[in-house]
């Protein structure tokens, strides 16, 4: 097609047809612009199917995430609640120390001071902002759900270590100062593995009375309560959250199949 246009315009310049060489001139032009324009739109339209191909790894990904912290946060729900009514019972031990069995107390004391923080699957999420691709996520409602859902874990992270302050400040120092802590574990192990693990030590009731007879102690009960309630709303709303974020993701992949 070059060729062919170099030859008409020599023609046309030895004709003397100035008029109709500008002309074609103007048209090669434009074809070469055109062609051009083309050029850079295939190569926009690559980029962009690219970056749509990673955007969509990112969602998969992260749905992966989503789905292994829906089932630990569930699970973490019943501990917290199996932990405030450990903690409930426990103040009820205080204001009727006599009749109260050693390992009951045992039980139910481990029961609360033996947690865990919640540990979230985010590394699909920490990979999308450390790379500085949060900008390819082209659905908003999902960017923000993320944005705001990181926000609400930094907030259980925040309870987490508050709760872990007040049991270093009023459960642990005093426990440990007071009880035989391998008694403890291993009658409190017999017990929870209904007697395939640990041993059904025999545990000391005066310890435990003096225990029951400490006010930081079971101001210590008060406050594990108190943070693990709040714990379980944060938890729920969660919950909610993930289950949003992966219906949004789900619509999103179906979409882009």
């Amino acid at each position: 097609m070059i060729k062919f246009f170099r030859k008409f315009r020599q023609r046309m310049l030895i004709e003397n047809k100035f008029g109709k060489y500008l002309l074609y001139a103007v048209g090669e032009i434009i074809l070469v612009v055109i062609g051009i324009l083309i050029a850079l739109q295939i190569n926009n339209n690559n980029e962009e199917r690219k970056i749509k191909i990673k955007e969509l790894s990112y969602l998969a990904n992260i749905k992966a995430d989503s789905h292994l912290n829906l089932i630990e946060l569930k699970a973490y729900i019943i501990t917290r609640e199996r932990s405030v009514n450990s903690a409930e019972t426990i103040l009820e031990f205080f204001e009727n120390i006599e009749n109260v069995d050693p390992e009951d107390f045992n039980f139910h004391n481990l029961n609360v001071q033996i947690w865990y923080p919640f540990n979230k699957n985010n590394n699909a999420y920490q990979e999308l902002i450390n790379s500085g691709n949060l900008a390819i996520i082209s659905n908003d409602s999902i960017k923000n759900l993320l944005i705001n859902m990181e926000l609400n874990y930094k907030q259980i992270e925040f309870i987490e270590r508050h709760m872990r302050q007040d049991f270093e400040s009023y459960l642990y120092p005093i426990y440990f100062s007071i009880t035989d802590l391998q008694s403890d574990i291993t009658n409190y192990t017999f017990q929870v593995s209904k007697g395939t693990e640990g041993t059904k030590a025999e545990l000391s009731k005066d310890k435990m009375e003096l225990l029951l007879k400490n006010q930081t102690f079971k101001n210590g009960f008060v406050l594990s309560i108190f943070s693990n309630n709040r714990l379980i709303l944060d938890y729920k709303k969660m919950i909610l959250m993930t289950e949003k974020l992966l219906s949004s993701i789900d619509s999103e992949l179906a979409e882009n199949k």
